[in-house]
């Protein structure tokens, strides 16, 4: 897969809409944070250390591809555009933390985008895996295979006492960082999502607006991760996570079946009108496409859209994102109403393409 696919391309299959529980969690995320022994932090090496790094990490690629049955692509942070580095921020294949020094800075991408490895970030190793749904298991153990290999070749900080050290203290002891994504429409519109929120860091765990901030949550999804890693096993870190993401799962059934009890008609209005609106619109902003995908894909998931399939919303989501869009049209300098006609035009493609009937809402 070359990188221009991999910038152009609107699927990722950690998003697709046939995982468990999908309706409601979206995807599930494991990251293992690693450093290598008797290296300085990246924060705290110097280029020729970081270079260290890195050379070490692609000695140990072609191995951990070979074992896996997969190619990775590799990502020259310093090879490509501050643009394209925000695209790959926007398919949440990279993090934000790991664009401010790009030198030395590498990732390793698989063809599925389910598998990133980013050198250099807040650790020298950042394994990053995903799946759809709420599936922890399957990105945990891809995860902790690639850290066997990796373990098995050189030599990790690791403390008896204080487990993997990491730059972060938040990361020590199992170096894992476990999360779920979750689309929240019911508990947001019953204004349920706020005690969600604050019962949260009383069980370990940190609940954020993904797009938004602590005021507004644009499109009602959330992540939900591990706050702690020491101290506990990482069995002990994933069966907390999926514990806590099966009551809120709960809640939110409960919430979209009291919407669709007792506010039937104002549901299914607020659903068409903004399928209608993303179906048609000539100019589309950013925030616009977030609220009313949101609705749209709640109207899907309780069949009160029928003809257009669960899939959509994903491709959506990726191609609506104006960093996206001015990669595509190779063109950062787009006026905000090129973007909005951009944009527009994409939701409706991507919604003709995956529409299953012609007919009309009755």
């Amino acid at each position: 897969m070359a990188v221009n696919e991999l910038l152009r391309s609107s699927s990722l299959s950690w998003l697709a809409a046939s995982g468990k529980d999908s309706d409601v969690v979206l995807s599930s995320r494991v990251r293992l944070a690693r450093n290598f022994k008797e290296i300085p932090f990246p924060n705290r090496a110097d280029f020729n250390q970081l270079a260290a790094v890195r050379l070490q990490a692609e000695k140990l690629l072609p191995g951990i591809a070979a074992d896996l049955g997969q190619a990775f692509d590799l990502l020259d942070l310093e090879r490509i555009t501050p643009l394209q580095r925000d695209v790959l921020i926007e398919k949440q294949l990279i993090s934000r933390n790991f664009i401010q020094n790009p030198q030395h800075r590498i990732a390793f991408i698989t063809a599925d985008r389910a598998t990133s490895i980013m050198v250099n970030e807040e650790d020298h190793l950042r394994i990053q895996c995903m799946a759809p749904g709420l599936d922890l298991d399957t990105p945990f153990a891809r995860a902790s295979h690639i850290d066997d290999m990796v373990e098995s070749q050189v030599d990790i900080a690791f403390d008896e006492k204080m487990g993997y050290l990491t730059s972060c203290p938040t990361n020590l002891g199992t170096g894992l960082r476990a999360s779920v994504l979750l689309h929240l429409p019911g508990l947001v519109f019953t204004r349920n999502i706020q005690s969600i929120m604050n019962i949260s860091p009383q069980l370990g765990l940190a609940i954020r607006s993904v797009y938004g901030d602590e005021t507004e949550s644009v499109g009602n999804l959330f992540q939900i991760s591990n706050q702690l890693t020491l101290g506990f096993s990482e069995q002990e870190i994933l069966e907390n996570l999926k514990t806590a993401v099966m009551e809120i799962v709960s809640h939110e059934r409960q919430a979209r079946k009291a919407l669709a009890l007792y506010m039937k008609e104002r549901l299914e209005d607020e659903v068409w009108r903004s399928y209608g609106t993303l179906r048609y619109a000539r100019l589309l902003s950013e925030k616009e496409v977030l609220e009313l995908l949101s609705k749209v894909r709640l109207g899907i998931d309780l069949e009160l859209i029928n003809e257009v399939a669960p899939d959509c919303y994903a491709e959506i989501l990726i191609s609506s994102r104006t960093s996206y869009l001015q990669n595509l049209a190779e063109n950062e300098n787009l006026s905000k109403n090129e973007i909005d006609r951009l944009r527009a035009e994409h939701v409706r493609n991507a919604l003709l393409a995956h529409t299953r009937s012609q007919e009309a809402p009755k």
